[in-house]
């Protein structure tokens, strides 16, 4: 019998944890749409607001249902638990087939004597080019960049040479200075002022050095927040592969779990 405890401790100690875990995130939902210092919620802690609410509720709902499975020996509530865990499984996979397949295309591009890269919209797939362009999509985003400061953060007073060789964020690259094409005039990270230009990219008449605008209305900021996306994307897929082999193992404890919890009955009707 020591076996079946050992078992059932260890999955619901996971699951405790877990339930730990999804009230953290439970609790900074409702904290980011709190309002902060007399204000209100920002738009960017308002649009990530709604995904850890669900998040959060989701991983605690599922937790408390594997404690119970575990302590109460309850067959049905294991059922339901596994049934779940075997959904988590199944969408983490095709999240990291989607991933893949969405952020395979798009690369920033070097540019000559410069230590950053440029980024261009057409590299990516459609389907991330149409969640940017999308108006309401970009307004939000925008906000957040706008709160986040990624132009506000560039260090004040540097030479041309310095600032060209800083290695800038996707981010930085297409949302905080004009594109090298448009051949402006550096006068400071964030002011330039135009100059003689061929080129036909529309993104030389949208810069402004109206902070406030810069070049966040720019197809190369919004090919910076995909770059920055796509590096991200690598990141959490790396996350990902460690959630699925997790789940899959808790699943197996689970299985384990039930099986044990099958036994004890049978030992007791027998009795």
């Amino acid at each position: 019998m020591a076996r079946p405890r050992c078992s059932n401790a260890v999955f619901a100690s996971f699951n405790i944890l877990t339930l730990l875990l999804g009230a953290a995130v439970l609790a900074w939902g409702i904290y980011a749409g709190a309002p902060h210092h007399g204000g209100g919620a920002t738009e960017c802690q308002r649009f990530l607001r709604t995904p850890a609410l669900i998040l959060g509720a989701a991983i605690m709902v599922v937790s408390m249902a594997g404690i119970a499975g575990a302590c109460c020996r309850a067959s049905l509530v294991l059922w339901i638990y596994l049934f779940l865990a075997a959904l988590l499984i199944l969408a983490a996979i095709v999240f990291a087939v989607f991933a893949l397949a969405v952020t395979n295309a798009g690369a920033g591009q070097a540019v000559s004597g410069r230590g950053f890269k440029e980024y261009r919209l057409g590299d990516y797939s459609s389907w991330l080019r149409r969640r940017v362009e999308d108006r309401r999509n970009w307004e939000r985003i925008r906000s957040c960049l706008e709160e986040a400061g990624v132009c506000r953060s560039f260090q004040s007073n540097r030479t041309f040479d310095e600032f060209v060789n800083d290695n800038l964020s996707p981010v930085q690259s297409g949302c905080c200075k004009p594109p090298t094409e448009c051949n402006f005039t550096y006068l400071n990270e964030t002011y330039w002022t135009p100059g003689p230009s061929n080129s036909s990219n529309p993104d030389c008449s949208t810069w402004s050095n109206n902070q406030s605008e810069l070049c966040y209305g720019c197809q190369s900021c919004k090919a910076g927040v995909l770059g920055n996306l796509k590096n991200s994307w690598k990141k959490i897929a790396i996350i990902n592969a460690a959630f699925i082999v997790l789940l899959i193992v808790v699943y197996s404890i689970g299985c384990c779990v039930l099986r044990n919890n099958r036994r004890h009955k049978y030992t007791l009707v027998g009795k």
